[in-house]
Parts: C-alpha cells; structure tokens; sequence
C-alpha cells in the first residue's frame, strides 16, 4: 500500500524538484554569471528587433555585421573613454605589442613613396635567414605587385603576418640594382620587446626603459636586472616616460620585485567587482637598492600603477612630469567571431587611496582627448605652479603629500626641454621631413654605415657629415623654405635629432636611447639625485607653527 502511494505521488515529487531546479539555477546564473554575457532584457531586445526589422523590412540591402561594427563604439562611447569595441580584424594587432611575440617575417618597415622599406631585419629571425636585408625594397607580395596606393600600414600587416611556418614569397629591390630578388621566408614567432634599454648610465647606475607592460614585461626586467648586476650597479633608474601601460599583473610582479613584505600595491574596486587587495610577499631580490621612476605626461595605467606603489610606499623618487591619469581596469571580453570589447569593470587605487583616473564626462570624451593639449597651453609642461590638482591630498607612509584625480604628480619635477625649439623645428618634426631625410640618408650611406657597430663610433661619425645642411637643402626642395635665423637657434636640436633617427635605423632602439639619454635632463637630475644619497624620500619636516609651539615649550620648561 505504502508502495502505491510511493509511485502515486512520484510525478509529482519529480515535477517539484523540475521546477526548484529551475528556480536556483535562475538565480546562481544571474548572481555569480562572472565574464558572461547576460541579456539584458530591457535594452537588447529593442536592439535585436530593430536589426531584424532593417534586415527584414528596409529599402535596401543592409550589411548587418558592419551595421553592429559601428553601432557597439556608439554605445561604448556613452560610458568611460577607456571602453572600446576590437573588431575581428583588428583583435590580432591590438594585441600582439603585449603578448610577447606574433607569427611574421621579421621586419620593421616604412612606407616611403607608396613602397615598404625595410628599416630593420630581426637578428636570427625568418626575413634574416631567407636572405632579407635592411634597405631592401619590397615591391612584391606572392607574386603580386605591391606597390602604389594599395600599400598601407594594415595591408602589408596582413600580407607579411600569418600562421607559424607557414611561407610567404618577398620580391624586392636591392640598393645599387634594379632586378627584382625574391625570397621565399618561413614565418615563424617574432618576440616583441617590453624592455627596450638596459645599460649603465655610469660606474653605479643601472638604467632600464620599460615601453609597455606585457606578458614578458617581468621576466624580461629580471633579465635586464642580472645583465646590470653583472656590471655592479648600485642605483637603478627604471624609465616608464610614454609607457601607456598593458596588463596590470605586470606592473604588480615588478613592484613586488622592489618592496617588503606585506605592503599594499593597489587594490581595485567597482560596483560589480569586490576589492581586491594586491600584497607584496617580500621575496623580491632587489627590495633596498636606492631607485628612481621616471614618468611623463604619456605614462598612464600599469606604468602609473608602478609608479604610484613606489611613491605611496615611500620607496623610490619619482622625477619627470604629471603622468597621463588612468586609473580605469578594463576586462577584456571576446565575441564569437573573436572581436572583442574592453569593458571597464573598476577604480584602481593606489595604497594611500588615491585614485589617479583624471576627470572625464560620460558619453562626451572630447575635453578628455584634449586634455595633454589642455595642460601644454596652461604650462603644465614648463612649471610646477601650474598643475591643477582635481582630487583631494593623500599621504604616504611617513607623511608625504601625494594627490589623486588625475595622475602622478613626480616627488621631483623636471620641465619639458624647450632649449633650441622654433617653429621651423616644429614644422619639420610634424610635417615628417626629419624621419623621411633620415631614412633617406641611411639607405643612400647604408654600405658606410654599416661599418659602426657601436653607438658612440656611429654618433662621432655623423657629427662630422654637416647633417643640418644637407637636410635644410632637402627639406627646402619638399617646400619647407630655408630660414636661416631659425635654423641656426635649432642647429644642436635638429643635429642631435637626426643623428638619433639615423643611429635607430642602423643600430637598434637600446643604441637610439642610450645616445638621446646623453643630454637628457631628466637623466642628468636622476644621477645628480643618486650623487646626493637622496633616492629614498625623506620623511617631511615638521609645520612651522609645529616647530614654533614646540620651540616655546621648550623655553618655558627651561624657565622652570
């Protein structure tokens, strides 16, 4: 009997724990979802019927996918300047420069007169072992012309790259011949370089630049570490200036590598996103060398992560200019057809609780983008006075004033060079004429040139080939009219300029930075700061009026 009743009721009971399934797997998916797209019923579904309708009912054919291409940046827009819509074409490139490597052929290039140049070959890279030399000119494509119009940045990006050994035909043009070579090259894994400098300044100082922050960025910087440590460095200056940040996992392993135990990196925090606290577990080799950070207006995100743990914690002194002011995280969330968007999920702070993300408008990002530019006409650029703090005053370890709202502002600041700067410079930087003199110079000499092979031999020899004339005579004929007043008050600008172009096309970007690194002012104050023991900020001296009451207790304790 009790077994009937059993079987009786059993659809029953199955039906319940049908529908108490439903009911708990419904609220764990909208509770805990993580990085997946959830519908939004309210918002998406008026967005798929409207595509439906214009695919179904408008006047004309409609390309539906590039229709979403352009609709996505529109929404994005409304929210923060840092959330970006990554077509599937685009993905790739946008992020090759932190992934450490890309599958390619091995070449820089330039594109001169609708015709690659090959600026540079990749030592022991596919180009470099088919027979592939620096000055070639690459007129052809798997048999394809390639050359004209049709010859831009991105088409020969898609060209030249592709899947790992996978080959690809060249035709080029030699210097000195007009017959067409080609070259059968292999591609293969290209690495792409975070850490582009690392050398003595002098007999104590070690210096390392730092142009993004990568997959290999950490790793890359232990490197750069053991090489210095093999020639006895005692100070170490690390330069993040125009370094626009990447992944922030990076930024927290290096930090690590310089502090103590148990200090706070950052923490992030959002509506969405719980803060998250990133700690310091002291086993990093170089946590009391004395150190200094160079920032500038084109440091931003990771490198002011960097920078702002350093500063916060009262570690290094940070020399140069306002940094750039992000302090956004975004979560990187690819689509089926493998574009992506970045969506901004949460603050960064820094360990004093500041966050240094400048101020923007939702949806209007016009004031944002114009904001280095803003600075520049205030003279931010050339005096401390005229920065403009927008977030209230923080304060480090052992007491220091430090601002959020909008940036790292430097513990030593250093105006921007303007020595020798006239409009004639300034027209022949921005009209091109100075890299396109320089790469001209350099394929017309390449059989010279490359008898140097270290930079300062290279550099001697340029200082003596009356470079300014030959390309005021140049630039003269391309419509850039002579001006001689100008020119002579810009003569040791442009040499050292073009010399430095020049040594970077023949030599490497490490060669290009040691030698502009030579009479940098930035550089001169960070060694003047090591000289003077002064690297480790100093604790601030009491308030005068402190200082006074203190000073008339003492009396009064005296007369007692």
């Amino acid at each position: 009997m009790n077994k009937n009743k059993t079987n009786r009721y059993m659809p029953f009971i199955m039906a319940i724990c049908v529908v108490l399934g439903i009911i708990i797997g419904t609220f764990f998916s909208n509770h805990f979802a993580g990085n997946r797209l959830n519908v939004i019923n309210s918002g998406s579904n008026r967005l798929n019927n409207l595509l439906h309708l214009i695919d179904d009912q408008y006047v004309d054919a409609v390309n539906i996918d590039s229709l979403v291409d352009k609709a996505i940046p529109q929404i994005l827009a409304e929210l923060d300047p840092h959330s970006v819509y990554i077509s599937a074409k685009d993905a790739a490139a946008a992020t090759d420069d932190l992934k450490g490597s890309f599958s390619g052929v091995g070449i820089e290039f330039v594109i001169r007169q609708d015709t690659i140049h090959v600026q540079n070959v990749i030592q022991n890279g596919p180009a470099e072992k088919a027979g592939l030399l620096a000055g070639d000119k690459i007129v052809a494509v798997d048999g394809k012309p390639f050359v004209g119009k049709i010859v831009t940045n991105q088409e020969a990006m898609h060209r030249l790259k592709g899947p790992k050994d996978t080959k690809v035909k060249i035709g080029v043009i030699r210097y000195g011949s007009k017959k067409v070579q080609t070259f059968t090259v292999t591609r293969g894994e290209i690495p792409t370089k975070s850490v582009t400098a690392a050398y003595m300044l002098d007999d104590n100082t070690g210096y390392i630049r730092i142009k993004n922050f990568g997959e290999n960025t950490y790793p890359e910087m232990l490197i750069a570490l053991a090489k210095l440590s093999q020639q006895g460095f005692k100070n170490l200056c690390i330069d993040l200036r125009d370094n626009s940040g990447g992944y922030l996992t990076a930024a927290v392993n290096m930090a690590n590598e310089f502090l103590p135990e148990k200090k706070l990196i950052l923490y992030t925090q959002g509506r969405k996103s719980p803060r998250q606290d990133y700690m310091s577990d002291g086993k990093g080799s170089y946590k009391k060398i004395p150190m200094v950070v160079l920032i500038n207006e084109g440091s931003a995100s990771s490198a002011e992560i960097f920078a702002g743990a350093m500063q916060d914690n009262d570690r290094a002194t940070i020399i140069g200019r306002r940094s750039f002011g992000k302090g956004l995280v975004q979560q990187q969330i690819e689509f089926p057809d493998h574009s992506l968007i970045r969506l901004t999920i949460a603050r960064y702070y820094t360990p004093s609780g500041r966050c240094i993300q400048k101020p923007y408008t939702l949806g209007d990002s016009d004031d944002y983008e114009q904001d280095l530019l803003t600075r520049y006409e205030h003279g931010e650029f050339f005096s401390q006075d005229s920065i403009k703090h927008t977030g209230p005053a923080y304060h480090t370890g052992i007491g220091r004033v430090v601002y959020g709202g909008g940036g790292i502002t430097p513990d030593i600041f250093v105006p921007e060079d303007t020595l020798g700067m006239t409009s004639y410079f300034k027209e022949a930087s921005m009209s091109g004429l100075i890299l396109q003199f320089a790469f001209t110079y350099t394929d017309d000499n390449r059989p010279k040139l490359n008898n140097f092979k270290e930079m300062m031999e290279l550099a001697d020899y340029l200082d003596k080939q009356n470079l300014v004339e030959q390309f005021v005579d140049y630039a003269d004929k391309r419509g850039l009219k002579r001006r001689n007043l100008l020119i002579r008050k810009s003569h040791k600008l442009l040499d050292r300029v073009l010399d430095s172009r020049i040594i970077y096309n023949m030599l490497d970007e490490q060669a290009w930075t040691e030698y502009i690194n030579q009479d940098d002012p930035v550089i001169r104050k960070t060694l003047e700061v090591f000289n003077n023991h002064a690297a480790f900020p100093k604790k601030p001296a009491a308030p005068a009026k402190a200082a006074k009451a203190t000073k008339a207790a003492s009396k009064v304790v005296k007369k007692k």
